[in-house]
């Protein structure tokens, strides 16, 4: 598959995980921390802040990946 491809696919995919995401980690934030101190809400939103990061490296590297020489 040729980078550009992949890129496109990548893209798309990344897309959708982060409004997924973004909605869940809003609903846990109504749901759960409404009556939690203020620190414990600045710790839930740094943690869900840079949550996304760990699960999207795998696909970025993925389509960061060089195109095959037989491609």
């Amino acid at each position: 598959m040729r980078r550009r491809t992949r890129k496109l696919i990548g893209t798309i995919a990344m897309l959708i995980f982060v409004i997924v995401y973004s909605l869940a980690a809003m609903s846990i934030a109504q749901g759960r921390l409404q009556d939690a101190g203020k620190l414990w809400q600045g710790i839930y939103y740094l943690v869900a802040g840079m949550g996304w990061i760990l699960p999207l490296m795998p696909l970025i590297r993925w389509m960061e990946r060089p195109d095959s020489e037989d491609a």
